[in-house]
C-alpha cells in the first residue's frame, strides 16, 4: 500500500513553469510505476505521462517536449516539471501508482493522490 500527496500547484502566466511533487508514504515505492493525470471541470481524466520502475518515461502528445517526469526513489517522490505552460493546461493534476505495467489508462492505477490545482492565465 502507498499513500500519495501532490503539491506545487498554483497560478502562473502562459509560458511560465511549475514543478509538481508527489510524495509517497509507502516503504516499497521503487516497486511502483508512477503516472501523472489531469482533469479539468466537465472533462474526462486525461493522461499526461508515466515513469516506469526503471525510470523510462512516456508522454501524451500534449505534454511531449514541454513536460518532464522524474523520480527519486531515495526520497519516495515523483516530479512533474512543466515548462511553456498554456491556458489549456489548466486542470487538477493527480499522481497515481500501480504495481502493474505502466499505462495511459487511469483505471489501471489503484493508488491516487488528492490532486493539486494548476491554473494558467492568458
Amino acid at each position: 500500500q502507498v499513500q500519495l500527496v501532490e503539491s506545487g500547484g498554483g497560478l502562473v502566466q502562459a509560458g511560465g513553469s511549475l514543478r509538481l511533487s508527489c510524495a509517497a508514504s509507502g516503504r516499497t515505492f521503487s516497486n511502483y510505476a508512477m503516472a501523472w493525470f489531469r482533469q479539468a471541470p466537465g472533462k474526462e481524466r486525461e493522461f499526461v505521462g508515466h515513469i516506469s520502475r526503471s525510470s523510462s518515461t512516456y508522454y501524451a502528445d500534449s505534454a511531449k517536449g514541454r513536460f518532464t517526469i522524474s523520480r527519486d526513489n531515495a526520497k519516495n517522490a515523483v516530479y512533474l516539471q512543466m515548462n511553456g505552460l498554456k491556458p489549456e493546461d489548466t486542470a487538477l493534476y493527480y499522481c497515481a501508482a500501480t504495481t502493474y505495467w505502466p499505462s495511459s489508462r487511469a483505471d489501471l492505477y489503484n493508488y491516487w493522490g488528492q490532486g493539486t490545482q494548476v491554473t494558467v492565465s492568458s
